[in-house]
């Protein structure tokens, strides 16, 4: 097991929690904090076969797997002000911004991986607090909320690609499988920036699959557990989370798949009118609900190792339950990703690996040891030698 791994974990682990405590208290104006993360897509470290919806397997025992995820959202918080009249302007604290998500994963043991998450901003542009405050917009670069945690499988999939349990689903285990995952947030994020929160927050959730020939459907259920944090009226505290997907092979050996994923955070927190008075915003509840959401299409293809490394794209924008998008909800989201995450698949079971495998539908026999079936060579025959008398 490469220690050195774990010990670099555990360490980025103390650092965080060490620092968060200095970044709580650097939030600001209690009714117009800008510690709220405007980014509520967090990417889940190891292989997933979806853009938005987590994954079920775990990366192979001893491997590192690391891959980096973009998105690119625009205006995920808008400001509205009031104007003379009855009329109301839109200002964006944030108008388009570019994110990069830098995932590991470590697998322990067969069913537990530990998993890291560096997300930056790479560009953004905004208002920022301007509108209200006076001043310059948005910073154009920021550090995010590190994230930090562990997946288990619970009925954990079989380690064959997707033709061999098409053609033996016996031989590849169950058709559904279970994983749990525990991740925390700490608050490393920059100040002013919508790049965090102002406390930790604790992620737990599960993920589901479901595989019929070329067909998978996956289903995530989780929870945000945070203080509320308000600005300008919108409260986002303890969060529950929805994420289903269905997916298709177009082209076999997952050289293609594309697919259709809707994700959803129900915020607990009722909202609140906030008015302006001499002394700053009073904020008052009004009773209603927020649910940021978004719809996606995605592809991924996994043309290479057997399955290791894969490629994806995705596309979509806001799932409209109310007239206005709540905060940290994008108009629109592209992701363009990739990753290595070694799966340890031995889809024929002869003890080599798909990614070292030449033929890893066909069990190795004789040599030389490329994975495919080789006959024995046999010695030639002898051949005798007879010669006349003299």
């Amino acid at each position: 097991m490469p220690s050195r791994w774990i010990a670099l974990l555990l360490g980025s682990f103390a650092l965080f929690t060490y620092a968060a405590p200095a970044h709580a208290d650097e939030c600001g104006n209690v009714a117009r904090s800008t510690c709220i993360n405007a980014d509520n897509l967090w990417p889940h470290a190891g292989p997933s076969r979806f853009a938005t919806v987590g994954g079920t397997e775990t990366v192979q025992s001893g491997q590192l797997a690391f891959g980096m995820l973009s998105s690119y959202q625009s205006r995920p918080v808008v400001i509205r002000l009031a104007s003379p009249g009855t009329t109301t302007t839109d200002q964006y604290a944030i108008n388009d911004q570019l994110n990069a998500n830098f995932l590991w994963s470590l697998g322990i043991t067969d069913r537990l991986a530990l998993d890291y998450a560096l997300p930056i901003t790479l560009v953004q542009g905004g208002t920022g607090l301007a509108s209200i405050t006076g001043g310059g917009g948005i910073r154009d670069t920021a550090f995010r909320d590190m994230r930090f945690g562990a997946a288990y499988s619970l009925v954990k999939r079989a380690r064959v690609d997707v033709d061999t349990a098409d053609a033996n689903p016996k031989a590849a285990g169950n058709v559904w499988s279970l994983t749990s995952r525990f991740e925390v947030a700490a608050p490393t994020g920059d100040k002013n920036a919508f790049a965090g929160e102002r406390t930790a927050v604790f992620a737990p959730s599960i993920a589901a699959d479901y595989r019929r020939s070329r067909w998978t459907a996956g289903l995530e259920l989780g929870a945000r557990i945070r203080p509320v944090t308000e600005f300008q009226g919108a409260r986002v505290g303890t969060q529950g989370l929805l994420g289903v997907a269905i997916g298709y092979d177009a082209i076999a050996h997952e050289l293609l798949t594309v697919a259709a994923e809707a994700r959803a955070l129900l915020n607990f927190a009722e909202q609140s009118d906030a008015v302006p008075t001499a002394t700053g915003f009073v904020s008052t509840p009004n009773g209603k609900m927020i649910v940021p959401a978004e719809w996606a299409l995605s592809a991924r293809s996994a043309p290479f190792l057997g399955g290791d490394v894969s490629f994806l794209a995705s596309g979509g924008g806001a799932i409209p339950f109310s007239g206005d998008a709540p905060i940290t909800t994008p108009r629109f989201r592209f992701i363009l990703g990739f990753s290595y995450a070694p799966l340890g698949r031995d889809s024929d079971g002869d003890g080599i690996l798909d990614r070292n495998d030449q033929c890893p539908h066909e069990k190795a026999f004789g040599e030389p040891r490329d994975g495919c079936h080789h006959e024995p060579l046999t010695a030639p025959a002898a051949v005798e030698s007879t010669s006349a008398a003299p």
